[in-house]
């Protein structure tokens, strides 16, 4: 009975040995995944993803992990050019090239990139001024990522990007710092209502002198009109007058008036003249004819009473 069980159990124990050896022999390489092989200690090649076999207990494969990682940099204090200790933290974006260098050039990756971000992070704020390193976060980042993507090349890496996820300064220095932000708005606050102040008054100042301006215009252009109506009048009146002095010279031409007549007038005229409040009147020089018309008058008046008697 045994002895018929001997080899069934030998062919048992072969085929789970078989199958054993069969699933060892299979890898599975994943499509963000490379894996570098090692036959009896030495570099052999690198699989790309998908399915491989190896040899057993003779090659022996690491997968390296192509996608792109983070390093955190813990905080560290850091000395700036003006010598104020900030309190620096950053991130560092990498991603692996070369499987092969990442496996082989760098024991701990990750503690080697930390270790250089922070030397280096020290290296940069350290040239800068405290208020140009709170102010040039992209200048910083730009720079350490040139750094440490030149150290990492031999690594097989590439720094992708670095970023600074805080600066602060001491307790004290950021007070001061905030009562200086504080009177630097004051102050932009105090110049721009000046400037509305000042805005306004010229606006006022504008508007009064448009005010003029028109008021002025009006006043002329109401003058011109007056004038202008006076002017008419005026004209209407001395066409009037020259009207009714050659009307009063026509009916004068046309009664043929004497020189009596004319003398009778001119001595009525002089009566209503002196009547006036001024006490001496002016004679035109061109009397004589008047003057020899009173002197006829004068004879006339004789002869009439010379007559009578």
């Amino acid at each position: 009975m045994f002895e018929g069980f001997a080899p069934v159990a030998f062919g048992i124990v072969v085929v789970l040995v078989l199958l054993v050896y069969a699933i060892a022999a299979i890898r599975i390489v994943r499509p963000y995944e490379k894996g570098i092989v090692e036959r009896l200690g030495k570099y052999q090649h690198t699989y790309d993803s998908g399915l491989h076999f190896i040899i057993p207990f003779v090659d022996r494969i690491t997968k390296i992990d192509m996608r792109e990682n983070v390093v955190d940099v813990p905080p560290q204090e850091v000395i700036t050019k003006d010598n104020v200790v900030v309190t620096v933290d950053a991130v560092v974006y990498y991603e692996a090239t070369d499987p092969v260098k990442l496996m082989y050039n760098v024991a701990n990756f990750y503690m080697a990139a930390t270790k250089l971000a922070q030397t280096n992070l020290r290296n940069v704020i350290g040239e800068m001024q405290l208020d140009e390193s709170l102010t040039s976060r992209e200048t910083i980042n730009a720079a350490l990522r040139q750094i440490l993507d030149d150290a990492t090349d031999k690594w097989g890496v590439r720094v992708v990007r670095v970023e600074l996820q805080r600066i602060e300064p001491p307790v004290d220095v950021t007070e001061a710092m905030h009562r200086q932000m504080k009177a630097e708005r004051t102050r932009r606050a105090l110049i721009l209502e000046a400037d509305g102040d000042k805005q306004a008054a010229i606006t006022r100042a504008e508007g009064f002198k448009q005010a003029k301006i028109l008021e002025a215009e009006g006043q002329a252009q109401a003058i011109r009109e007056v004038a202008e109506a006076q002017k008419f009048e005026k004209i209407e009146l001395a066409a009037g007058e020259a009207n009714a002095i050659e009307n009063v010279f026509g009916a004068i031409h046309r009664g043929d008036p004497t020189n009596d007549l004319i003398a009778v007038r001119y001595l009525e005229a002089l009566q209503a003249i002196a009547n006036g409040a001024a006490n001496k009147v002016f004679l035109p020089m061109e009397v004589s004819g008047i003057m020899g018309s009173i002197g006829g008058i004068a004879e006339l008046f004789k002869k009439d009473e010379a007559s009578a008697e």
